[in-house]
């Protein structure tokens, strides 16, 4: 049996024992730990200061904990490509909106048409013209 590649943050995991029933991602709690960052506690599904109570059917008899439905409970989109047993998470929704709301853009690098790469963070604080052509 090969290994699960999940995808989670900026994280890329091959987790060999995840179980795998339909749409849904089972793990153990360290497995989660070590994918996502979320540790199990007596609280619940905590990373740094959020905990989130865990919902009886996101665990199943062996202690495993279900990825996927979490995963929609904290508004995450999700993917999975069945041919190579891989898993893609997103942020989530809620982290998205409030990104957009800070109106500050994300950064990212690009070359110009020299070749030199120029990253947006280079630029905070200034004013930034950007324009963007595509031949579609």
């Amino acid at each position: 049996m090969s290994a699960t590649t999940i995808l989670y943050d900026d994280r890329v995991t091959d987790v060999a024992s995840a179980k795998v029933t339909g749409e849904q991602l089972w793990l153990t709690p360290a497995e989660l730990r070590a994918v996502t960052g979320w540790k199990l506690e007596t609280e619940g599904l905590c990373k740094e200061a959020a905990c989130v109570r865990v919902d009886p059917q996101w665990l199943d008899t062996a202690g495993r904990i279900n990825l996927s439905a979490f995963a929609g409970h904290l508004g995450q989109p999700l993917t999975r490509e069945p041919a190579h047993d891989a898993w893609a998470f997103g942020e989530s929704v809620n982290a998205r909106r409030d990104a957009l709301f800070g109106l500050e853009a994300p950064n990212f690098t690009l070359p110009d048409l020299d070749g030199k790469l120029h990253s947006l963070s280079d630029y905070r604080g200034k004013k930034v013209f950007m324009y963007s052509w595509g031949s579609y």
